[in-house]
């Protein structure tokens, strides 16, 4: 792959940069292109309407009614035009193609289509919610949760009756345990025989299954929804594989994300689940870079693919493109991390669990919610799962960004505070 940061064939830095995107990862490189001194033309494309804002809170303090569209703003109005970012919104990139001098994109808009050209490309294209394909799934009243569109729909249905969500992964149980605290009957309906079972370790999951079950949510696993039930043209329940029929007035489809691709196809970029990158975020062409949600990487450990979906990665590769942009040096790696918060329930993950052969679960008698799942890879810790238990979190996050791999034998000890296991391998 080529390394450089600069337009082929000129030996300077690109005189423009446009992001097809405008969610967290696109506003961040953005932001640390300015402050790395870029001083070129940087325009952000973004297909909705709004300004660019966070979507975490969506599946929690939106749904409370606890959040506003003017907080939920990743910047103020003012702060595109105070650092001469442009700033293009309501606008679809149609179309993509190299040209000699860089990129050449398509906009269509209420005003039509327009070609603009461009010297370097990066794609923050994001993912969009993988549809669920069974008779009555179109219905208005069976919703998704991936913008604030979507947000609104859900929050106007709250409270119109009976709640079943479909899939057990993390935004279905987030927005779960909201309906739960606004007073929604909810039933969660998960094919596989835990939750969150391609995300979590056993243990966590049985964790999280006893904190929904205490909330008094249904969860129904191992059964697949053969149909979307309808009476009077609206929603009444969902039909189960094993002959169940879950009441609902509304049906929340959370069985994942797809990552948007389509103008990474149209370069002939490799894509496997995502647009693949290297740890310079840069596509198979060794030119085009992306960022955030629609990138996946090749796992070091088992050859296949992984994506990530969190603000800490859409972070740390907006980190990363910017230094490649800029000609700067790219910063290290970290250990990343994600965070869920279901009701009263904090997950924090660090690392990346993969192909652990063992792990240790760390739980305290005197605080039951508490509790710390370590996976090892070969004795070396690689990831830690934290259950309300956030000090431990710092601790092990903080660890693992120092390249700090102690084995199981160090760490098991529960009677034993983590940051103090810790402190004397933190060498």
């Amino acid at each position: 792959m080529q390394e450089s940061a600069t337009v082929p064939g000129t030996g300077t830095p690109p005189r423009s940069v446009v992001v097809v995107g405008a969610s967290h990862a696109a506003v961040h490189l953005a932001d640390r292109l300015r402050d790395k001194g870029y001083d070129g033309a940087l325009t952000l494309i973004s297909h909705e309407p709004r300004l660019p804002y966070q979507r975490p809170p969506l599946s929690k303090a939106w749904l409370k009614g606890e959040a506003t569209s003017e907080s939920l703003l990743l910047r103020d109005p003012a702060h595109y035009a105070g650092k001469d970012i442009e700033l293009v919104t309501g606008t679809r990139v149609e179309r993509v193609a190299r040209t000699p001098a860089g990129i050449r994109i398509v906009l269509t808009d209420e005003g039509g289509s327009r070609p603009r050209d461009f010297d370097r490309l990066v794609l923050a294209t994001g993912a969009r919610a993988r549809p669920l394909t069974l008779p009555g799934a179109d219905h208005p009243d069976v919703v998704r949760l991936r913008d604030l569109e979507h947000a609104g729909v859900l929050a106007e249905r709250v409270r119109k009756g009976p709640i079943a969500v479909i899939g057990g992964g993390f935004v279905g149980l987030e927005v779960a345990a909201t309906a739960r605290s606004l007073g929604a009957e909810v039933t969660v309906t998960e094919a596989g025989p835990r939750l969150l079972g391609r995300t979590v370790g056993e243990a966590t999951a049985e964790a999280l299954l006893a904190a929904h079950r205490a909330m008094r949510t249904d969860i129904v696993l191992g059964s697949q929804p053969t149909s979307i039930m309808l009476a009077d043209n609206k929603v009444r329940g969902v039909r189960l594989d094993d002959g169940r029929e879950v009441p609902a007035a509304t049906v929340l489809v959370g069985v994942g994300a797809q990552a948007r691709t389509e103008l990474a196809d149209q370069l002939g970029l490799s894509c496997a689940g995502g647009v693949v990158v290297d740890d310079r975020c840069l596509a198979s062409d060794g030119w085009t870079l992306a960022i955030g949600d629609c990138t996946t990487r090749v796992s070091p450990g088992t050859g296949g693919h992984y994506r990530l979906e969190s603000v800490d990665n859409a972070t740390t590769q907006a980190e990363v493109a910017a230094a490649v942009l800029a000609g700067s040096a790219v910063p290290a790696s970290a250990a990343p991390w994600f965070w869920s918060d279901q009701g009263d329930q904090k997950l924090q993950i660090v690392g990346l669990i993969g192909e652990y052969t063992s792990v240790v679960v760390r739980t305290d008698p005197e605080r039951p919610r508490r509790q710390v799942a370590l996976y090892f890879a070969d004795q070396s810790l690689v990831a830690a799962e934290c259950l309300n238990a956030p000090a431990d979190f710092v601790a092990l996050r903080a660890a693992l960004g120092r390249g700090c791999r102690p084995g199981p034998e160090v760490l098991s000890d529960s009677s034993i505070p983590l940051k103090k296991l810790l402190a004397p391998v933190r060498g």
